[in-house]
């Protein structure tokens, strides 16, 4: 029985095909869309991501993510240093700043000021270089994306030693490392707290963090609130912190009903084309189906050669789909614009609990039909 099945499927290659392409572009479109947005949510805290060496992070009040700077008095280090369960707090600048190249080109890029002794938040994959770049004099590390915005033409490591300028001083670039890239997609300028106190503008106040590492055996999120209560600062871990950038932009932007709209499409359109086609399918072999039950087949091998069939549709289409997505992926992984996506296990099993309902939906009608037709069917004209 289940031979003849797949004898019934691929006998009409138009519509087996037309059944495969339907699931194939649905998961194809939702895989590929929900990852995206995975990632595009994901680069709203990867500043905060990449500094692993702090458990909390300190900030004004008013602060709602890790791109809405304002800073803090320079007081503001010790006070938090004096608090019980400290074993370190660094400083960290951060700003934007326009750079010019010695070609005359003009970027603005994000300026991150590192603590002058422990260099916490640094980059921790180098490409050119390693830590000892950031401490040269006047020295400035990019990460390569970047540097890539920057320098469109060559290889961005063959700038390294090049001389830029930021508000009329003269920077060398010292290295280059991998970062992650940031939502905001300009080009990360890693350089010493001191040197970007004296690179940014004037102002009252320029410490834009304060990083917090907790003493061995300290809850980070008992510290958080004891230095909360104990300087009025807000302070978080750097999950709650991350969290907390992810969900400004969730609830701020018009980005997840946009990538909403993209998947439910992914889904209706699947949903439609293939319960449509499988419907036609079923009802352009009822004679078949209808010959079966006249020589004793019952409702239940009949649904299991219809199952059959939609799982042989399901896997098919779910797996073109799922490699078209992974293609995709896999092609623009050294761009700037996506460096970083992927498509997460997570995806591919939602994806396919999705794709199994589409399935489901479409052999449920298929199925009534099937229940209701006269074995008699078969000596009509």
């Amino acid at each position: 029985m289940m031979s003849i099945a797949l004898k019934m499927l691929v006998g009409d290659s138009a519509k087996y095909l037309a059944l495969v392409f339907g699931v194939a572009f649905a998961t194809l479109l939702m895989s590929q869309q929900v990852s995206i947005f995975i990632g595009l949510m994901t680069r709203t805290a990867n500043q905060v991501l990449d500094i692993r060496e702090a458990d909390v992070w300190v900030m004004d009040r008013r602060v709602r993510y890790v791109d809405e700077v304002e800073a803090l008095p320079d007081a503001a280090l010790g006070r938090v240093r004096s608090v019980e369960g400290v074993e370190w707090a660094a400083p960290l600048y951060k700003g934007l700043a326009i750079l010019r190249t010695r070609d005359g080109l003009i970027n603005q890029v994000s300026l991150v000021g590192l603590d002058d002794q422990s260099l916490a938040g640094a980059p921790r994959t180098w490409l050119s270089g390693d830590l000892e770049a950031l401490r040269r004099p006047n020295g400035m590390v990019f990460d390569v994306q970047g540097a890539a915005l920057i320098w469109p033409e060559g290889d961005p490591l063959d700038r390294v030693g090049d001389e830029v300028e930021i508000n009329d001083r003269r920077m060398v670039v010292t290295g280059m490392a991998d970062a992650s890239a940031p939502f905001i997609t300009f080009p990360i300028a890693y350089v010493r707290y001191s040197e970007a106190l004296r690179l940014a503008p004037p102002s009252r106040n320029t410490l834009s963090f304060v990083l917090v590492r907790a003493a061995e055996g300290q809850d980070a999120r008992a510290l958080a609130a004891r230095i909360e209560s104990q300087t009025g600062y807000q302070a978080l871990t750097w999950d709650a912190f991350a969290w907390r950038s992810v969900q400004y932009y969730l609830t701020r932007t018009g980005i997840p009903v946009n990538f909403g709209i993209t998947v439910m499409l992914g889904f209706i359109v699947g949903a439609a084309v293939t319960a449509q086609t499988f419907y036609l399918f079923v009802l352009e072999n009822l004679r078949q189906f209808g010959a079966l039950k006249a020589i004793g087949a019952t409702n239940g091998q009949i649904t299991g050669m219809v199952l059959l069939q939609a799982a042989v549709v399901g896997s098919m289409g779910y797996g073109l789909g799922v490699g078209g997505s992974a293609m995709f992926f896999t092609f623009v992984r050294g761009g700037a614009a996506l460096e970083g996506f992927y498509m997460p296990w997570y995806v591919l099993a939602g994806t396919g609990l999705v794709v199994a309902l589409i399935i489901l939906v479409s052999v449920f009608g298929s199925l009534l039909k099937v229940f209701r037709v006269d074995p008699a069917i078969v000596f009509r004209g």
